[in-house]
Parts: C-alpha cells; sequence; structure tokens
C-alpha cells in the first residue's frame, strides 16, 4: 500500500513539473527573437507584409499568446504536438522517425559510462595513493574538464583523420551496404566515435564519484568489523564497500539518463548523427517552434521517467529509504 501511495503521489508531481516546464518553454521560446514567418517568406523568395500575415494565419501566430498557449495545451493533451513550419510535416512524427538514432547514441554512452566509470573508481579507490591512483585521476580531470566537442574533433583527428579506422560522421556509410549483418557492423562502427565522446564526460564523473564514495564508505564501523573478522580484502571491497558506495552512483545515473539528449545535441552536430539533438539543432536556426516545443517536451519527459526509475532502484538498493519515506 505505502508503494502504492508513492508511485501515485510521484505521478501527480511528475505532471505538475512536466506542465510546468511545458507552459515555461513556449513563453521561453515565443518571447526569443526571431520570427518564423519571416524565415519561411525569405526561403520562398517572398517577404512582402501581405505574404508574411498570411504564414502567420495559416500558423495561427497571430493570434494573442495565452491563445495560442491555450491551444497548444489542448493538442499536448490529445498527443497533436502540430507540424513543423519548415518542414510541413507532424512534430510526432518526425520526432519518433529520429528516436532511434538517440536512443541508440545515448543508450550506448550511458552503458560506455556505467561499465567503465564505477570499475575505474573502485580501482582506483582499492589503490588509492598509488600511481595508480594517480594516473586515473589525472586522466578524469582531463576528460572532466574539457568541452564534448573538443574531444570529438580530437577523435575525428586522430581516429578518422590520421588513422583512417573510423568514419568521422553520419550513421551510415554513403553508399547503402548490403546484407543485415554487414548494415550492422556499419552501423556500429560510426557509433563508437560519437558514442564514446559522450560517454567519457561520464565516465569521468563516475571514476570520481566512486572513489570518493568508497573512501568514505570504508571508513565506516561496520567495514572496520568485517575487516577484523578476517574477511578477504576483495570481499570487504565488493560486498561491503561497493554496495553501500553504489547508492550516490545510482542517484547520478538516474539524472544523467534523462539529460544526456542535452548532450547528445552538441555530439550529433558533430558527428552529423541523425538524431533528436540534431534535430533541435536545426529547429532552433528554423525558428521552427513546434518542432522545438516538441524535442523539448519530450527530453523532459525523459528526465521525469528516469528520475522516477532512480527513486525505485533506490528503494530497492536500500530498503531503509522507503520505510523512512
Amino acid at each position: 500500500m505505502r508503494q502504492l501511495g508513492f508511485l501515485v503521489g510521484w505521478l501527480v508531481k511528475a505532471l505538475v513539473v512536466v506542465l510546468a516546464i511545458t507552459i515555461l518553454n513556449f513563453l521561453l521560446i515565443r518571447l526569443a527573437p526571431g520570427d518564423p514567418a519571416i524565415v519561411m517568406a525569405g526561403e520562398a523568395g517572398a517577404a512582402d507584409e501581405r505574404f508574411l500575415a498570411q504564414i502567420r494565419s495559416d500558423f495561427g501566430l497571430d493570434r494573442p499568446l495565452l491563445v495560442q498557449l491555450g491551444i497548444y495545451l489542448k493538442n499536448v493533451l490529445t498527443l497533436d504536438l502540430g507540424q513543423s513550419y519548415r518542414n510541413q510535416r507532424a512534430v510526432v512524427d518526425m520526432l519518433f522517425e529520429r528516436l532511434p538514432a538517440t536512443l541508440l547514441l545515448t543508450g550506448s554512452a550511458y552503458l560506455f559510462a556505467l561499465v567503465f566509470g564505477p570499475l575505474l573508481g573502485a580501482i582506483a579507490a582499492m589503490k588509492a595513493r598509488t600511481v595508480y591512483d594517480s594516473a586515473l585521476m589525472v586522466v578524469a580531470l582531463f576528460f572532466y574538464a574539457t568541452p564534448i566537442f573538443w574531444v570529438g574533433l580530437l577523435l575525428i583527428l586522430v581516429f578518422s583523420v590520421q588513422l583512417g579506422w573510423l568514419p568521422p560522421f553520419g550513421m551510415q556509410s554513403l553508399i547503402p551496404v548490403e546484407g543485415t549483418l554487414a548494415r550492422t557492423l556499419d552501423i556500429l562502427r560510426h557509433l563508437i566515435l560519437p558514442a564514446v565522446t559522450l560517454g567519457l564526460f561520464y565516465v569521468a564523473v563516475y571514476v570520481r564519484l566512486t572513489r570518493a564514495s568508497m573512501l568514505e564508505t570504508a571508513t565506516l564501523d561496520y567495514v572496520k568489523t568485517a575487516r577484523a573478522k578476517g574477511l578477504p580484502e576483495w570481499r570487504v571491497a565488493t560486498a561491503h564497500i561497493l554496495r553501500t558506495a553504489l547508492l550516490p552512483i545510482i542517484t547520478f545515473a538516474g539524472l544523467q539518463a534523462g539529460h544526456l539528449v542535452g548532450g547528445a545535441i552538441v555530439v550529433e552536430t558533430v558527428f552529423a548523427w541523425p538524431g533528436i539533438g540534431r534535430l533541435a539543432f536545426d529547429a532552433l536556426f528554423q525558428r521552427d517552434y513546434n518542432l522545438l516545443l516538441g524535442v523539448f517536451l519530450l527530453s523532459a519527459l525523459m528526465v521525469v521517467f528516469f528520475n522516477m526509475v532512480t527513486d525505485i532502484l533506490l528503494r530497492v538498493a536500500d530498503p531503509r529509504i522507503g520505510s523512512r519515506a
């Protein structure tokens, strides 16, 4: 019963948060400089006032701001995100068309970070104040402080331009590859550089977070008791220290999962990856309000969803959290 109450309460709060974000995004985009009517008229080669008025009327841009907001919220409730001004296509169709590419990229980067970050952090903690610890911390600090786009360009320069091992851009080769296996391998080759670029920042965060959490946990009384009982050090590290140290990592991993789309905008632009991030980048410069709002709404839903999953995982990892709630 308590878990059911938790889920109901969480869903209510999530709906309020999503509604607030939707309204805020709508108002901020409408207040931003630029007019989509002028952009579309310029592309059509006709920018007279009559043509501009016709465009604003067709897309409802000539109505008062609050009326536009009310219409937009009503449409969102029916999962109608409108049409893209530039592409003349339903925003929902465009989002779901690009979503698989973004999920592939962010999922791969997420898995890469979750595997190597805590692993290297645990090694650094077990080898604390040694040359291995110092080397790992220097490398982690480097990738933590380096801009993602710079890392991406560096990897392209080394592995694509100099060595020629991996393709520098796109999701598939320009010449279509025949066969399911060959096509899958081709996509994986294109995926390596952008996934590593997006994941390296979070690997650095997990390394530092895991190391700090394990060193702090190692000073607790129950860990000293386990060592006093004569348990092997590897068992103390894995069964006693790492399990408790994973709680802040789970929390950060849940937050990271929802925000990966934001980081993907930069990576997808650098590597010309055909995902939602690249779609948002193009929509911003084209003043495509509906498409941009659709990307923001999808990102907000992902953040809220993964936050809920994180709360559930924390309750599973530490039942005391549920008892205190």
